[in-house]
């Protein structure tokens, strides 16, 4: 199966399992809810080029946020798809592997704690957000459940 086609499948997989592991989990207050709304003013703030603020609250409302942001969430899924997939064909060889996908997912964390929460203004890790460590663990726990979903896709195809 061609590459990219692959990756989108993998991702919007991966992507869906997260959401749904986030769903049941916040749902029991184990971890905190994606907002899709904040990361669509985030993705229209870096569309106009600022990509940093002193805390989500600084963010302007946008037309359709949470569109975007699903859109976005989807997007940044298939994204890291494509790495996983080209980076063990390139350097592994031979079909990726269903099992490491979960061990590349944690590895997605690192965006998260390191790029996306310092620049929604929430410091490393989501430390300064009101959740404080629950924000970080809530995304490495995301992450997990995209690792999972990534390593699912894999056994389907």
């Amino acid at each position: 199966m061609d590459l990219v086609i692959a990756a989108f499948v993998i991702g919007v997989i991966g992507t869906a399992v997260m959401d749904l592991g986030n769903l049941l989990f916040s749902r029991f207050g184990a971890t905190s809810r994606v907002d899709l709304r904040i990361l669509g003013r985030m993705a229209r703030g870096w569309a106009r080029g600022r990509f940093r603020y002193t805390g989500p609250g600084e963010m302007e409302e946008t037309e359709n946020e949470a569109i975007l942001g699903f859109l976005t969430h989807y997007g940044i899924g298939v994204g890291l798809a494509i790495p996983y997939l080209l980076g063990w064909e390139l350097i592994v060889g031979g079909s990726a592997s269903p099992s490491f996908a979960v061990i590349y997912g944690v590895g997605t964390t690192v965006a998260s704690w390191f790029l996306v929460y310092p620049s929604m203004g929430l410091g490393l890790l989501g430390l300064k957000s009101p959740e404080g460590w629950k924000a970080a663990y809530s995304s490495l726990a995301n992450h997990i459940f995209y690792g999972i979903g990534l390593g699912g896709g894999l056994y389907l195809l």
